[in-house]
Formats: structure tokens, sequence, C-alpha cells
């Protein structure tokens, strides 16, 4: 039996260090993702493209963002976090120096959609994973504070990358945001331990007595193909499936769409930002909440918010509407984000978090590559979004309802994982 030292709790739990470390790397990545909105106009004018196929360089990647986690995340578990993650922002920071020298979209396709989205594939679900694995008691408000650096760099990074593009231009204003990831990226990636076991400590900051050896002390869980031989983790699988067809669409066609009514580009790219201000908010909120009344009831709420908001944006045009809607849609959606690792950890057990939730994100890489594309595509052919942002609310309904409709955790996970 392990015992526990008299002094049970660390001075400074080391997890919190982890928590800053997934912070940081998730504001880098996802800001630098997310300022594409910034530059959609830019690329249409330079590639004298439809939106339909600039809106596809960011499907590309947001398409790698998940489906390549399903490989970085078992790496991770392997080699440790730090090395992942570093070779995310290196992959990052090449991709948008080399998106610097298209002439050609299809050259932004590679360099862009495969270089960046491949970079914060190895750095998400990696990140993600780590902080599941530090906590228990506050699982759910760790990985909020985590993944809200994900709205914190979409509240920032577009903002900047909108004054560089206005003060030099787009292509400078890469090698800017490229420079930034190489740097401070991977100096961010350097202090992530994959587990507290290499600390000697349990989760949530309990020492392990200098009596126990650490090969000793394990991490109970599924194995990835328990999981996936799951009935949870399809349900949760295609829920996200249904719920990602509509959650990208403001990153890429949210300030279009503002533009279109008049609105000005300072505010047409402002509104991504508030996104990011509320999914701040929804991250802090929602994971704290999360912890007393039930991951799977929260997540099932963000659901179902982000579907009646998505109804909302399709009759809104004024700026308070707008407005209104960037800020609400980014609670939800932040929430959502938060969420999901935590109860996927709920469902499976830590011992192998990076590579289930990893397969589990390859669902949002399946609704990634196809709701933006298709609602430019529906813009190209008609002038209108409300088609494709009313067919993704409806499918982010059905999502909550499909989640609903799940087991809780505690009465379907066999007792031998915890």
């Amino acid at each position: 039996m392990i015992s526990i030292s008299s002094n049970s709790k660390a001075p400074i739990f080391y997890g919190w260090i982890v928590v800053a470390c997934a912070f940081a790397s998730l504001f880098i990545c996802f800001g630098i993702a997310y300022s594409f909105s910034a530059f959609f106009k830019v690329f249409e004018t330079e590639f004298e493209a439809g939106r339909s196929g600039v809106a596809l360089v960011f499907s590309l990647a947001s398409c790698l963002f998940f489906t390549i986690g399903a490989v970085t995340g078992p790496l991770s578990d392997r080699i440790g976090t730090k090395w992942v993650v570093m070779i995310g922002m290196v992959l990052i920071g090449g991709g948008l120096l080399a998106a610097t020298q298209a002439t050609f979209l299809w050259q932004l396709y590679l360099a862009y959609g495969l270089s960046v989205g491949l970079g914060v594939g190895f750095i998400y679900v990696p990140a993600i994973g780590a902080v599941q694995r530090w906590f228990i008691r506050k699982r759910g408000f760790a990985s909020g504070i985590a993944v809200s650096g994900i709205g914190v760099g979409t509240l920032v990074v577009p903002l900047v990358a909108s004054a560089l593009i206005q003060t030099t231009d787009w292509r400078t204003s890469y090698v800017i945001l490229g420079s930034v990831a190489l740097v401070f990226g991977v100096l961010s990636s350097w202090f992530f331990v994959n587990s507290p076991q290499e600390k000697n400590l349990f989760p949530d900051g309990e020492k392990i007595s200098p009596s126990v050896e650490n090969k000793n002390v394990t991490i109970g869980g599924a194995t990835v193909k328990e999981a996936l031989h799951s009935r949870p983790f399809w349900m949760l699988y295609i829920a996200g499936i249904l719920a990602s067809l509509g959650i990208f669409l403001p990153f890429v066609h949210l300030t279009p769409y503002a533009l279109d009514y008049g609105h000005s580009e300072g505010f047409a790219v402002f509104l991504v930002s508030l996104v990011g201000v509320g999914s701040v908010a929804g991250r802090f909120a929602m994971g704290g909440i999360a912890d007393k009344l039930g991951r799977k009831i929260s997540l099932t709420t963000a659901f179902f918010g982000m579907g009646v908001l998505l109804f909302m944006w399709n009759v809104s045009q004024g700026a308070l509407a707008l407005g209104s809607f960037a800020v609400l849609y980014g609670v939800f959606y932040g929430g959502f984000v938060a969420l999901i690792p935590a109860l996927t950890v709920d469902y499976f057990g830590g011992k192998n978090a990076g590579g289930i939730i990893g397969a589990l994100y390859t669902n949002a890489a399946i609704g990634s590559l196809i709701g933006p594309p298709m609602a430019g595509l529906a813009f190209d052919l008609t002038q209108s979004y409300g088609l494709p942002i009313m067919i993704s609310g409806v499918a982010s309904v059905i999502a909550a309802i499909l989640l609903f409709m799940m087991p809780e955790p505690k009465v379907w996970s066999p007792p031998s994982w915890h």
C-alpha cells in the first residue's frame, strides 16, 4: 500500500506550473491560428480567391489540429509533453515564415494549412492531457485555466495581427508572429512535466512517502483500445462531430459577415476578439461550476447554448447584436473546450489521457473540415451565410441531446480504473 508523508502538501504544487505552461502554449498557438480572420480579406484580394477557397486554408489547418492529436497524444505519453510541444512551436514558426513566400493560394495551403496545422496538433492534446493527470478534485477548474490560454490568445492576437497588417503588411506580420512562436513558444514548453509521479507527488499535490518507489505508483485508466470499444466514447465522438460543424464558423466567417453588413474592418476583427473575451469567462466559470454540478450536464449545456447562439447570429446585423452574440458564444465555446478533456478523463481515467483525448479529437477535425468551407461555398453560391449557420445550430442542439442521454461516468466506468 502506498503511504502519504506527514507533510502531505508540497509548498508549491508543480501542477499549477504545468497549467501555466499549457496556458502559455495554447495562448501562442491558438492566438496565431485564430488570427486567421484578420487576414481573410487580405488573402481574398492577394490571391484573387473566393471565400470557400480562403476558408479551406483554415479548415485544412484546423483539421490537422485535431487529427494529429491521435498521434501526438500517445507520443507525449511516451516521450514527454515538453519535447512534443517544442516540435509544435517550431512547426508553427516555420510554417508562418514559409507562408510569407507564397504567391499562389495552393502554397498557402501547404505553408499555413499543413505546417501550422501540424504545429497546433503537436501542442493541443499533449498540453491538455498533461494537465489532466495532475488533478482530480480540481480537474475541471485546472483544465479551465489551462485552456483559457486559447481564449486570451483569441482576444489578443487577432487585434495585434490586424494592427500589424495596417502598419506593415501581411507578410511582415507573419514574420513577427512566427518569431514569437519560435522564441516564446519554445520557452513555454520547457517546463512541462508529464505526471505528478515524476515529482514524487500524487494528483492535487499530496506527497508520496520517500519509502515508496516511483515505479510502484500508478495512474489508473483504460487503454486507448478499451476506450474505442466503449459506447460512451462513440456517443462523445458523434456529439463532437455535430457540434464541430458550427464551432469554427465564427473564427473564419464572422469578420467577413460583419464587413458585408457595413461594419468597419476594425470592428469586424474585434468581434473575433470578443469571442475570446467570452471564452475566457466560460473556461473559468464553467470549469469551476462543472466540478460541483457535474461535467456531463455542464458540457450538455455548452452544446445547447452554442446551438441557440448560432440561431441568434443568423438574425444579427447591428453592432450590439453581433457583439452580444460574440461574447455569449465565446462563453459556451470556452466551456466546451474546458470540459471535453476533463469529462474524457472522468470516463476513461488518466493513464492514457493523451492517446484517448487525441483519438476523440479527430471528431473536431471532421467538423472543422466540413463547416467553414461549406459556409464559404454557400456564400459564394447564394451571397448568404443563412443556411449553413442554421444547419450548424441544429446540429449543435442534437449534439446536446445525445450527450444528455449518455450514462454518468461514475455509473459506467469500471471500478478497476480508479
